[in-house]
């Protein structure tokens, strides 16, 4: 038998949880990533629970014992219910009635059997019961095991059910499948023939998606998987994939964790910021990388001018752009400029300078002294601002 082990779903507050519906006459289940990540030796963060409890009930047990029950997605059957601070998603067995892209018309079901044809793929359909007895309804396990995405059923209805399974179906991959089997033959070409669904999506849960997708270890397959169905000219027009790879080894010959918008820097592409709804400081980031690394610069002067990180993650892009290696030094070029101070102030021109013409001469004495590679010292510097007169 099967089992998911372990905190948190042996934690009192989540056991606690599920007592509230099993003592009443209810079920209460473990599912979805919860009981994939377990299963994987991954890291579960948020706890799911389903049950046959209607959602009316789920918040009279709560309040009774004393929890508090936050009616999150009441009409689709979901409360979330708070327990030792840690909220817990409790929701309805469902199945949908009709759906419409992104929405659905869900009726309330009795069984995980019908809950789990709503769902997207076959590793995301398993449950557990607080005792940690895995129940798998449609075979979902030969598919873990394997590490092998697939959709439920037929794949180009699952999509039609809500295109943003585009999307999923290849940041899944990346994250959970075998890079070395490929991905699903029927999902791909489901992806494809669906693809114009991306553009009915908004632009934050594309730019939602796709950095989660970045984000995984090694995205680059699942990437060039997109190219190859048009899904990434659809998502993100004018994207290259071939800068990603190198981008990726080159971040691993650094020991550098994944980042989604240097990783974003690396595909470019037009309007990118735009494209995908991205924040203020992520946008001016992704800017600020793509013009440090277009600016030509050594690795000290950029660390100088913009800090130590964007300075690397510039270096990074340039050398992945024209597929050259880092240059040599790198981490001691970067300390370098980071640590360096331009040693004349605004005082050491007075009063032979003011106004205009002191801001002017302070900026052609630092473009000199970056120009010696930091080498001119004050008394050199200052010498020729009076030359400079």
């Amino acid at each position: 038998m099967t089992r998911v082990s372990g905190d948190p779903f042996f934690a009192d507050h989540t056991q606690a949880v599920c007592a509230l519906l099993t003592e009443a006459g209810y079920r209460a289940l473990f599912v979805g990533g919860c009981v994939r990540n377990a299963l994987l030796g991954v890291a579960v963060s948020d706890i799911d629970i389903a049950t046959d409890a209607r959602p009316g009930k789920v918040m009279e047990l709560a309040e009774a014992a004393g929890l508090k029950a936050v009616p999150t997605g009441f009409d689709h059957g979901t409360v979330t219910v708070v327990a030792a601070h840690v909220p817990h998603e409790v929701t309805t067995f469902r199945r949908d009635v009709e759906t419409f892209g992104r929405r659905a018309v869900v009726a309330f079901a009795d069984s995980p059997e019908e809950d789990a044809r709503r769902r997207d793929f076959t590793m995301n359909a398993l449950y557990a019961t607080p005792a940690g007895e895995v129940l798998d309804p449609l075979g979902g396990m030969p598919d873990l095991r394997a590490r092998r995405l697939r959709f439920i059923d037929d794949a180009d209805a699952r999509i039609r059910e809500d295109y943003l399974r585009i999307l999923r179906f290849f940041r899944f991959h990346a994250w959970y499948g075998d890079p070395s089997n490929g991905l699903d033959p029927e999902g791909l070409a489901a992806c494809a023939a669906n693809s114009a669904g991306i553009e009915t999506l908004s632009r934050e849960r594309i730019g939602a998606e796709l950095k989660k997708l970045l984000a995984a270890a090694d995205p680059g397959p699942s990437i060039a998987a997109m190219a190859a169905t048009g899904v990434l000219a659809r998502t993100l027009p004018g994207a290259d994939p071939r800068v990603l790879p190198v981008m990726i080894h080159l971040e691993a010959a650094l020991g550098l964790a994944p980042d989604p918008i240097r990783r974003l820097a690396a595909l470019g592409g037009e309007d990118v910021a735009g494209r995908l709804r991205l924040g203020k400081a992520e946008a001016r980031r992704l800017w600020r990388l793509a013009e440090g690394a277009a600016a030509g610069e050594g690795p000290a002067v950029l660390a100088y001018r913009v800090g130590p990180e964007e300075a690397r993650d510039s270096v990074l892009l340039r050398a992945a752009s024209l597929g050259a290696d880092l240059p040599e030094g790198l981490g001691a070029e970067i300390a370098r400029g980071a640590h360096a101070r331009f040693p004349v102030a605004a005082a050491d021109l007075m009063p032979r300078f003011s106004g205009p013409a002191l801001g002017q001469m302070l900026k052609r004495l630092e473009a000199d002294w970056i120009a010696s590679d930091f080498r001119l010292d004050r008394a050199a510097l200052i010498a020729l601002a009076g030359r400079g007169d």
